[in-house]
């Protein structure tokens, strides 16, 4: 069950002219930028700002695109709110609003961290009372299909300087653009040669552990694991290739359209079987 708007927090988040894609529309990893503002601004606002200096670390996100958004000068509307919090980690909920239609939900789950330890740790007393304050019991959102990720091709990823965040590592966001150039590169040759488009419907990533800058390129590993009649669910890892180290696993729901953004057949379908598990990707 949905929370009454009264029990949400709202952000107001300004949209960029360089949010934009090739498609035109605001970009899917540009959506998780936007859900960061609004709960930094959360938490900046609350009780527990100190939340944020003392160290927390993204767990997961899972984030539904229910609608696409063009850069028109209008922010996107963000309402946030605590779906549960237990003795070391808590999550959040938001659903996004561009116009007043509702064009996306999401949902992160976060932990404190010991930034001087370098380990993770138990909420405190305050923080754990402060986000209890807000919670309101929420459906989950629906699992994403799996697969057996054997059968990858796997992509170099260079870490630029400016991908860290405060803490000194990669911020989470980052990852969502890691994903879709190796993405991209995956299917690079179904991208092109007619009217149709690739429409990211869900993305989910979690993450292992926290990614260090280096000058030696990390990589990315991905494949297609399941498929429909018009979307397909391709699964990523970002991994050090020099000894396998996992820093963090995504699925992705994406869907072929037409130029009118209509869902269509799948292209070469016999080419996204190969591997890959049969049955309809959740939309």
């Amino acid at each position: 069950m949905s929370p009454r708007p009264t029990d949400r927090h709202v952000y107001e988040c300004p949209i960029r002219w360089g949010d934009m894609d090739a498609q035109a529309h605001v970009n899917n990893a540009a959506w998780v930028d936007y859900l960061q503002e609004a709960r930094v601004d959360y938490l900046l606002r609350g009780p527990i700002a100190e939340l944020l200096d003392r160290g927390v670390l993204v767990v997961s996100h899972a984030v539904e695109y229910l609608a696409p958004v063009v850069a028109d000068g209008t922010p996107m509307r963000i309402e946030l709110w605590v779906d549960s919090v237990g003795a070391a980690r808590f999550s959040l909920c938001y659903e996004l609003f561009h116009h007043d239609a509702l064009v996306g939900r999401a949902r992160t789950v976060a932990t404190p961290y010991d930034l001087s330890g370098e380990a993770l740790r138990r909420l405190t007393d305050l923080e754990r009372s402060a986000l209890q304050a807000d919670l309101v019991a929420t459906e989950p959102m629906r699992a994403v299909a799996k697969g057996d990720l054997g059968a990858a091709e796997q992509y170099p990823l260079t870490v630029r300087w400016s991908d860290l965040d405060a803490y000194g590592h990669v911020n989470n966001v980052k990852f969502f653009d890691y994903v879709q150039e190796a993405r991209i590169a995956l299917l690079a040759e179904d991208l092109g040669g007619d009217d149709g488009m690739w429409v990211v419907v869900r993305q989910d990533v979690h993450y292992l552990r926290p990614l260090p800058f280096r000058l030696d390129p990390y990589a990315v590993r991905i494949g297609v694991v399941a498929h429909g009649r018009t979307s397909i669910t391709v699964a990523a890892e970002v991994i050090d290739p020099a000894d396998g180290t996992r820093f963090a696993h995504a699925d992705t729901v994406i869907v072929r359209t037409d130029a009118d953004g209509r869902p269509r057949e799948l292209p070469r379908a016999g080419r996204f079987a190969a591997g890959a598990q049969p049955g309809r990707p959740p939309r």
